[in-house]
């Protein structure tokens, strides 16, 4: 699955959290986050758990079919 970095940027400053928060509500690193957040190519899983600490539809993170 291909995450969209703006989509989960937009999510993140909705909430107005930055890479700290989200990595404590995933239950990781700010390190491990960004490394994520850099592959953009990750596991359903990860998508879902990402998804999950953000509040939101799995959706609502991942890029566009037809991009």
């Amino acid at each position: 699955m291909k995450l969209s970095r703006d989509k989960i940027n937009l999510q993140m400053a909705r909430k107005c959290w930055c890479v700290r928060n989200l990595a404590e509500a995933y239950g990781v690193s700010r390190n491990r986050i960004n490394v994520l957040l850099n592959q953009r190519e990750v596991s359903t899983a990860v998508a879902g758990k990402l998804a999950a600490a953000l509040g939101v539809d799995v959706t609502e993170i991942l890029e566009d079919q037809n991009d």
